[in-house]
């Protein structure tokens, strides 16, 4: 229930709102892309092993894909605004300390705490803006949200890159705290509302999603370098799936008590909108994180060069996500998102072009489709997740919504990592090094740090698993366009409760 003050009722806040809501929201992937961007020279610099590198990733990713649930029934019981405040500030004051790190374990501890502060963000930023704006108010809200997403895609790269080559890695974070300040005065002058029942918050499903994710990126780093053979790593798939097994059962004893709402799963347009992350952003996202490193690694770029090769990609997202509003506002979200879909399956599989020495036009090829798929999808999905729902639900629904977001990116950016680095070994196993040498190596140079004594052997052997996981997008994809398009049929969708 949106206070009595609300923007829509009054004409004031809305936007101050606006603003807050989006300048918090473009941090989120400015702190995904920018510190993937750093890393190279970060892992140099503090003298990390691979495996310490990879968590400064994984160590954000887990907490930012785990807590947008308990975010959201928090921001639903205790004041949405108060947690987005709090959200805001933590996500700044974190990403100085990792600028000011000693230690990559520093680091990896400090990601590990802002990714609670994103999660914060993501989940009550959505909601406030439901709360407190609708009609074609909440459209324009929504449209923002999703350029303010965009833009911290498309500048990322290029701007992270600028840093690190300008002033060293550490700017990067230090721009992150930066970006916090005008972002949290904003924030201020939202209105607050809540939800009356008060819900409690789900500590059982909480902690057995939080230790089910954190076993599977464990599982992920523990195959790209022991392999996904060794026991140790089939251990830690089991104990990952026993947990979300038991996190599912949690959650349906609980009933209207879980964080994790399975009532609203009855219906078809809001399951389809919460399963679109996994066919949309998951490849996306991959892209972002390691196509610059391999571009600064393998096809010896600068890092500014790295994140203008990538403007094919990142510069749609930053320009579509306000058309696509007016886009299903004249057709229909399931043409959007079947649309979007089935444009990221052809940059997939255009992948396969890719190779160290291509020019500008390309790398673009791929990277185009990608780009404009997302953009279109990122216009209509927040908007479509929380309209699916009853207000009174919105907090539930985006925290639903940017879980399944940000898990799908979380186990991608693992998973991805070790798919790189077991393909890469492979290739340099074959060619003679010793499977221990050639797996260290291979996980140096998904990180962006090259042997120069092996360049033409890991150009091959990288390019090529770049082309594998091309393909696998590929076919993921074009089955999400495939049953986005069947379950937001119209006949589906009115039919939900």
């Amino acid at each position: 229930m949106s206070t009595p003050s609300s923007p829509d009722v009054h004409g004031r806040g809305y936007w101050p709102t606006v603003v807050a809501v989006g300048s918090a929201s473009m941090m989120l992937p400015f702190s995904v892309t920018g510190a993937a961007v750093a890393l190279p020279n970060m892992a140099s610099d503090l003298g990390s092993s691979v495996g310490a590198a990879q968590w400064m990733l994984n160590a954000f990713n887990i907490t930012f894909a785990a807590l947008p649930l308990a975010a959201g029934s928090l921001a639903d019981r205790l004041g949405r605004r108060r947690v987005l405040l709090t959200g805001i500030a933590l996500v700044g004051a974190v990403s100085l300390l990792v600028a000011l790190a000693p230690s990559m374990a520093v680091a990896d501890a400090a990601r590990a705490v802002q990714g609670c502060g994103a999660a914060a963000v993501l989940a009550s930023g959505a909601a406030v803006l439901a709360h407190s704006t609708s009609g074609r108010r909440r459209q324009l809200a929504f449209g923002i949200l999703g350029s303010s997403f965009g833009t911290g895609l498309a500048i990322g790269p290029l701007l992270a890159g600028a840093l690190v080559e300008s002033a060293g890695w550490r700017s990067v974070f230090v721009l992150v705290a930066a970006m916090s300040v005008p972002a949290w005065l904003c924030a201020t002058r939202a209105p607050e509302s809540r939800n009356p029942a008060r819900p409690a918050l789900d500590v059982a499903g909480l902690v057995a999603f939080t230790a089910g994710l954190a076993c599977l990126s464990f599982a992920f780093v523990r195959a790209g370098s022991a392999g996904w053979s060794a026991p140790s790593t089939l251990l830690l798939l089991a104990a990952a799936v026993a947990l979300v097994a038991l996190f599912a059962a949690v959650e349906v004893r609980l009933g209207e008590r879980a964080m994790f709402d399975v009532r609203l799963f009855r219906r078809p347009g809001f399951v389809a909108v919460v399963c679109q992350p996994f066919t949309v952003t998951l490849g996306f996202v991959i892209l972002l994180v390691y196509l610059p490193a391999y571009l600064q690694g393998v096809a010896d770029r600068t890092a500014v060069a790295g994140g203008l090769l990538l403007l094919p990609m990142t510069a749609p997202v930053l320009l579509l996500p306000l058309a696509a509003g007016h886009l299903a506002a004249r057709t229909s979200v399931r043409t959007v998102l079947t649309c979007a879909s089935a444009l990221i399956a052809i940059g997939s599989l255009l992948l396969v072009t890719l190779h160290s020495n291509g020019s500008w036009a390309e790398l673009a090829l791929p990277l185009l489709p990608f780009g404009v798929g997302v953009g279109l999808a990122f216009g209509v999905m927040d908007n479509a997740a929380v309209s699916t729902v009853p207000v009174r639900n919105a907090g539930a629904a985006a925290g639903i919504f940017n879980t399944m977001r940000i898990t799908g990116e979380s186990v991608a950016v693992a998973g991805a990592a070790a798919l790189l680095t077991t393909l890469t070994a492979t290739r340099l196993h074959g060619g003679g090094l010793p499977s221990a040498s050639a797996t260290r190596i291979a996980g140096r140079a998904v990180q962006g740090q090259v042997a120069g004594a092996h360049h033409a052997a890991l150009a091959e052997g990288l390019t090529s698993a770049f082309h594998t996981l091309g393909l696998v997008l590929a076919a993921l994809s074009t089955l999400g366009a495939v049953l986005t398009h069947l379950a937001l049929a119209p006949h589906r969708t009115a039919e939900q409760p």
